[in-house]
């Protein structure tokens, strides 16, 4: 199983980030290893003093493919959730400052979290979903899909000219503007529409 990540998705977040808006899917992975298991506590890292959380839709692969023509895209994945990329930001701010790889920022055990799935029916529209995460039961995110610079179909087809996609791959499809800081005790609320996806508590 792999995770692949779209940085910069959305324009607002690139520009609260100070970054450019990007003319193609920007594609960063995490190993198995960071999927947080359900029912396993989260737990703020000892190596980082800014950890940040970002927001996410992300889809679940259910059919293998290579070369996916666009067009086509909509056939490989077949549920949708709610989750968080956990982000230190301190040591990815220090690591790209220095040009190197920030996989140490992103891709820590445990670093990617996931709510419960949705199935992905032909009655949905995939073009306007929303979402939204709260933190102590005050919104701090909220998103939609009509905002993407790219969407689930395109992000599909780009990422299959680079990797095989296999069942059960994870895509986390970028955060909207309103990442932020986050501390030991922390509660968080993700959403689909007014369906509540996860809740986390940080430890």
């Amino acid at each position: 199983m792999k995770i692949f990540c779209i940085g910069r998705n959305y324009a607002a977040h690139a520009k609260e980030l100070g970054n450019d808006v990007p003319d193609e899917p920007i594609i960063f992975m995490k190993p198995k290893s960071a999927l947080l298991q359900a029912h396993t506590p989260f737990y703020y890292p000892e190596f980082t003093n800014e950890l940040h959380y970002e927001c996410e839709l992300v889809l679940r692969i259910s059919k293998n493919g290579k070369y996916i023509q666009e067009k086509h895209a909509g056939k490989y994945y077949n549920g949708i959730t709610v989750g968080i990329d956990f982000t230190a930001r301190d040591i990815q701010d220090e690591l790209k400052s220095k040009g190197l790889p920030w996989e140490k920022a992103k891709a820590w055990d445990n670093s990617a979290v996931i709510g419960k799935w949705k199935d992905i029916t032909p009655e949905l529209n995939k073009k306007d979903i929303n979402f939204s995460m709260y933190k102590n039961k005050e919104l701090v995110q909220q998103g939609n899909t009509s905002n993407m610079l790219f969407n689930f179909d395109a992000i599909i087809a780009n990422i299959s000219n680079y990797f095989s996609l296999n069942i059960g791959d994870l895509v986390f499809t970028g955060t909207p503007a309103g990442v932020g800081e986050c501390v030991v005790s922390d509660e968080f609320e993700g959403f689909i529409e007014d369906v509540s996806m996860f809740t986390l508590e940080v430890k």
